[in-house]
């Protein structure tokens, strides 16, 4: 058995984001389907659903060693099946059960961490057990409301809470919880945030759907959100926007909470308009201290800010 570890992370693009992934990143080393492998220190990267923070090589014989050599390492393994797929998928089978069942929202972000395997031929395998998405691949699917929401934009809400539980540590919106959902029509944000007995004023130039501005704790604002100062609104546990807009409109509005210092968290989309992104905005939403950005699964081509004041 030969294991070799990789000085460099492999970064698994976010799906039909390769193009911005490619531009992030300088000097890969190897390319698999849409896995970058580039050597050296860790990078900043955006435009992924996962990173492979401390890959490695291992050689076997067999399915079973295959399978072996994983469980040495830690429990939880998924496949990437780029090549060889039979051959993946048998190694995965000889391998724990990883649940594949949509899962029902609200739940506790697992803790034991979550490998990633692909193999590069038929007695090569690379791994990693250290990756930065606790779900399989960066995949998260939730078992859906249909009759609730108004539209399906509250799976990216319900991510982005996890996410922001996970990576900042924050508890969930609940009971007693003062929210701001910009942008809010048709209400599919403020039906999250109020199903977990939160208080939403949630503001727009157009009506939300009659269901969620009867539901108990909905305020409704009618205008436009980045006309409002926070001043007039006052502290607020959660601000959140999915609105439309450039990035640097965004940006600086939410500039103008961080000013007055009246919002404890933050769960904003970052919207590209066109083709492109802007990078530079971007990263000025990630120097905020107490900040992450990063890509959801149910992102489509938007970034996610999370934000929970230091």
């Amino acid at each position: 058995m030969n294991i070799q570890p990789i000085d460099g992370a492999c970064y698994h693009a976010a799906y039909g984001f390769m193009h911005h992934l490619q531009g992030e990143l300088s000097e890969v080393y190897r390319t698999d389907g849409d896995l970058l492998t580039v050597l050296g220190t860790l990078r900043q990267a955006y435009w992924t659903r996962n990173i492979w923070q401390k890959p490695f090589i291992a050689e076997f014989d067999s399915i079973s060693q295959a399978a072996r050599i994983l469980k040495d390492v830690q429990r939880n393994w998924v496949a990437y099946p780029l090549r060889l797929a039979r051959r993946s998928m048998l190694i995965q089978d000889a391998l724990p059960a990883i649940s594949a069942k949509p899962r029902q929202f609200p739940f506790s972000v697992p803790t034991a961490p979550m490998g990633a395997f692909t193999l590069l031929d038929e007695h090569r395998l690379l791994a990693s057990a250290d990756c930065s998405s606790p779900w399989p691949l960066g995949r998260l699917d939730f078992l859906e409301d249909k009759e609730g929401p108004p539209s399906r934009a509250y799976r990216k809400l319900w991510e982005a809470l996890l996410m922001h539980q996970h990576l900042l540590g924050s508890d969930l919106p609940a009971s007693g919880s003062v929210c701001l959902d910009a942008g809010a029509a048709p209400g599919g944000w403020t039906w999250a945030l109020a199903n977990l007995g939160a208080q939403v004023s949630a503001i727009d130039r157009a009506d939300l759907d009659a269901s969620v501005a009867a539901m108990p704790g909905v305020r409704c604002l009618r205008g436009n959100a980045f006309a409002l100062k926070p001043e007039e609104t006052g502290p607020v546990d959660w601000l959140c926007s999915d609105v439309i807009c450039y990035p640097q409109a965004l940006y600086d509005w939410v500039s103008l909470w961080l000013e007055s210092g009246l919002a404890a968290n933050a769960v904003c989309t970052i919207k590209m308009q066109g083709r492109e992104w802007d990078k530079n905005v971007t990263e000025s939403f990630a120097a905020i201290p107490g900040s992450k950005v990063l890509h959801l699964w149910h992102n489509k081509h938007e970034l996610t800010w999370l934000y929970r004041r230091p």
